[in-house]
């Protein structure tokens, strides 16, 4: 199902470093960030933090492939070919994702993957994923997609606008609760898949940043683990 553009309530939340919540990767002291909510988002826990001003990924990430790394505070990714970089931090099945990210392209082509096993990683041009695959602007900048599995398959939300500027930098708001993944991009949301068999439990507890050719940066990145 892909539904209209909705407004939802901007709130702002202090982030400090003043202890470990399941895992807090890289951040150092504290700052002023803009958050957003949806209107149906449940008590939230905050899991993992991760804005990257280090040199290296370390042992909280495992790439899968060449072509991924830390430049300037950010988490950069190009010609990856769907080999993902995966959070190793297992997740809840009902959990926010939020996270910054830009393509240097006209391609666009920002890709992440959710409720993945955490190690696979393709073996062949057409990929099939363990999880969902989100994609802004992808096929050389003409589709928005959140897929289950697999992107070239059934079971789609497709979205044709908006198209990735290059060089924008976005935020995304990933929210999944039950059947439901929703999409939020700049506070708006732009697609929801309703999964009639959600991809839960064992096998499906991974986050990963993704891509095939084009240059894309991510950063800032905030889990949360979604309450009753």
């Amino acid at each position: 199902m892909v539904t209209g553009h909705r407004p939802r309530l901007k709130t702002k939340t202090r982030f400090c470093s003043i202890g470990l919540i399941g895992v807090i990767l890289g951040m150092q002291g504290c700052q002023e960030l803009p958050r957003t909510y949806s209107t149906r988002a449940r008590d939230a826990t905050v899991l993992v933090r991760d804005d990257f001003e280090r040199e290296g990924l370390g042992e909280a990430w495992r790439t899968t492939g060449s072509g991924v790394g830390i430049e300037r505070g950010h988490l950069r990714v190009e010609g990856v070919r769907n080999h993902p970089c995966w959070l190793t931090l297992p997740l809840p099945d009902d959990v926010r994702i939020g996270f910054d990210a830009w393509s240097g392209s006209e391609e666009g082509d920002i890709k992440v993957e959710l409720a993945g096993d955490g190690h696979s990683a393709a073996s062949s041009a057409n990929y099939v994923a363990t999880g969902y695959v989100v994609i802004f602007g992808g096929w050389n900048n003409s589709r928005n997609v959140i897929a289950r599995r697999s992107e070239h398959g059934t079971g789609q939300a497709v979205a044709t606008e908006p198209r990735v500027q290059p060089e924008r930098r976005y935020h995304f708001d990933l929210t999944r609760v039950g059947h439901e993944l929703s999409w939020e991009l700049d506070g708006q949301q732009l697609l929801v898949l309703e999964d009639p068999e959600p991809l839960r439990g064992e096998g499906h507890r991974h986050f990963a940043f993704s891509g095939w050719e084009a240059p894309v940066e991510f950063d800032n990145l905030v889990i949360e683990a979604l309450g009753p």
